[in-house]
């Protein structure tokens, strides 16, 4: 791998204004839909909005990074940013909610590509020893993505009209491609190897099974309804003969080798899954006990994160400066889990008498133990397989944390509509739905320390070494 370029965070800063968007829009949404719904009517598919969007990111996800892989990393982003954009647009357009929901597809085909080739494209532009010192920025776009999404779409909302919503994609995604397609250079790389069909249709059975399982399970459907035990059962299958065609495949579209050439790679998956399960714990659930209980002003639930969103970025950027520097980073995602795991803890004591104070305190506590956590886990995954499968190792990354999201949506939410069924007392109800969430998140932040022991401090790939200077030849005498 080259030495990353020398105006490599101009260019980054590129990469990732496409990338946020992917995050930011559906939390943008989110707070638009109301607004949506009074003027389009369908109220019996809103659920549909968000879900769309989250199947089509998902499935598309492997299939991007594999054609990044395969065609040219510069090339599939930009394809990939000019369908957002076109699905931005031809959403914000829309004149009922059918319409609406199926632009979201194409919104969210081109999400998938956007997250899956930005993380490829940062993994073959900076080799893993000096991709710590760009830890910071990229901590920083995707947290801001997560948190200010509900604070935009209602600003936005409340005085541009949810229209807009989608329409900033616009100016903000057509700097991005301008952007990327003046500063990134990257050889541009053709392979002739044939599609794997077979494998691609087998992916996106499997995953829409798991996806729309996790995203009805406790909601619209009960758990153990046969719609839910039938979709499990699918994608158990899917699986099964998805992972079967792989070892047949002249060029599969996630290669076995990724998960056996080293156990680093599978356990930067629990990692991502269950760390990331307690980050989306806190920023969904927290917000709401602190305006439900503490009597925050909903206008400002995005600054109630403000402790939890400093810390992330602060932490990721001095951890990664640690890693460039030393090339040591096992024990960062080890005391972050702690970090996580205790700060979530403290989170499930709250009591509607704990003030707002005292939960910054523990938000703080959870976002150092993210900020050392989340940021290691895809240098650690793409450190472990080769340059050739970044692209792969990244998307499959991007698809294991959004199955997870779904899963935690599905978990989530049961725990909390359990806890309020049957209580007089609404505060007391949200109280115990949320500090029950804020345990289960900590338990599955013990699941990410244990895994973080297992992992084997491997070598950081770094840029190639200058050659040494040759020793003068003494003149013969």
């Amino acid at each position: 791998m080259t030495e990353a370029p020398k105006n490599i965070r101009w260019i980054l800063l590129g990469v990732l204004l496409a990338a946020v968007l992917s995050v930011l829009d559906n939390a943008i949404v989110g707070t638009s839909m109301p607004t949506i719904v009074r003027e389009l009517g369908g109220l019996d598919l809103i659920s549909w909005v968000v879900t769309v969007y989250l199947l089509a990111t998902a499935v598309s996800t492997p299939l991007w990074g594999k054609a990044g892989d395969l065609y040219g990393r510069k090339q599939v982003f930009l394809t990939a940013v000019a369908v957002f954009l076109v699905g931005s647009m031809l959403t914000g357009l829309s004149q009922s909610m059918p319409q609406l929901i199926g632009f979201r597809i194409l919104q969210g085909i081109g999400a998938g590509g956007m997250a899956a080739s930005a993380y490829a494209l940062i993994g073959a532009l900076v080799p893993p020893r000096e991709r710590g010192r760009y830890q910071g920025m990229v901590a920083i776009f995707m947290v801001v993505g997560n948190v200010g999404g509900p604070l935009v779409g209602g600003l936005v909302t409340q005085y541009l009209g949810w229209r807009w919503a989608f329409y900033l994609n616009l100016p903000v995604g057509l700097v991005a491609l301008v952007w990327c397609q003046v500063m990134l250079r990257l050889p541009h790389t053709r392979s002739k190897a044939r599609v794997d069909w077979i494998g691609t249709a087998l992916l996106s059975v499997t995953i829409t099974a798991v996806v729309l399982a996790a995203t009805w399970a406790g909601s619209t459907y009960a758990w153990m309804s046969w719609q839910i035990l039938s979709l499990a059962a699918v994608g158990v299958l899917g699986l099964a003969l998805f992972l079967f065609s792989q070892t047949k495949a002249e060029e599969p579209v996630i290669p076995l080798r990724v998960f056996t050439g080293s156990r680093n790679f599978p356990l930067a998956m629990v990692m991502i899954v269950t760390g990331g399960a307690g980050m989306f714990g806190v920023s969904l659930y927290v917000p709401l006990f602190q305006q439900a209980v503490q009597g925050a002003n909903a206008a400002y639930s995005g600054l109630l994160l403000v402790p939890l969103v400093i810390p992330v970025a602060v932490v990721a950027q001095v951890t990664g400066k640690i890693m460039s520097r030393t090339g040591r980073y096992k024990i960062f995602p080890v005391v972050g889990a702690v970090s996580m795991a205790v700060g979530l803890g403290l989170l499930s004591t709250m009591t509607p008498a704990t003030s707002t104070w005292t939960t910054a305190g523990f938000l703080v506590l959870v976002g150092i133990g993210s900020g050392a956590l989340g940021t290691m886990t895809m240098v650690i995954a793409q450190n472990s397989v080769d340059l050739r499968d970044i692209g792969v190792a990244s998307s499959t990354m991007a698809l294991v944390q959004i199955v997870g999201g779904a899963l935690g949506v599905a978990v989530f939410g049961s725990i909390f509509t359990r806890a309020v069924q049957g209580q007089v007392a609404y505060q007391q109800a949200v109280s115990d739905g949320v500090t029950r969430i804020a345990l289960v998140a900590a338990l599955s932040c013990v699941v990410a320390f244990v895994a973080s022991l297992f992992v084997r401090e491997v070598a950081l790939r770094g840029a190639p070494a200058a050659p040494a200077p040759e020793k003068p030849v003494p003149a013969a005498r």
